[in-house]
């Protein structure tokens, strides 16, 4: 079960950066908080990271709910460093295969 939520992770931040030909994911804003857009991706990470949390052990899940809310602050424009976001989904993907690689 966490393989998917890895595996989609890993979709949802490449398509975020690459736009590959023949597959394209909509990406469009579905509302504005405070002057930052919240886009379809942004929406499907959100999900993706809280079903993360659900599955991961005791140790991974406290630290995934940390960044949980460093990258909500940071796709909300609270904490103002550029690619702050992108580096999060990293990490939880880093997270989610060391957890994997010690079972």
């Amino acid at each position: 079960m966490i393989e998917v939520v890895l595996v989609l992770l890993v979709i949802f931040l490449i398509t975020g950066f690459v736009q590959i030909p023949g597959f394209s994911l909509p990406n469009f804003e579905l509302f504005r908080v405070g002057g930052q857009s919240i886009t379809l991706l942004n929406a499907l990470i959100f999900f993706l990271i809280l079903w993360a949390i659900g599955i991961l052990p005791s140790p991974f899940r406290e630290i995934a709910g940390v960044l949980f809310v460093l990258w909500i602050l940071s796709v909300l424009g609270f904490i103002a460093i550029a690619g702050l976001s992108n580096l999060i989904v990293i990490g939880l993907i880093v997270g989610i295969v060391v957890s994997m690689l010690k079972k």
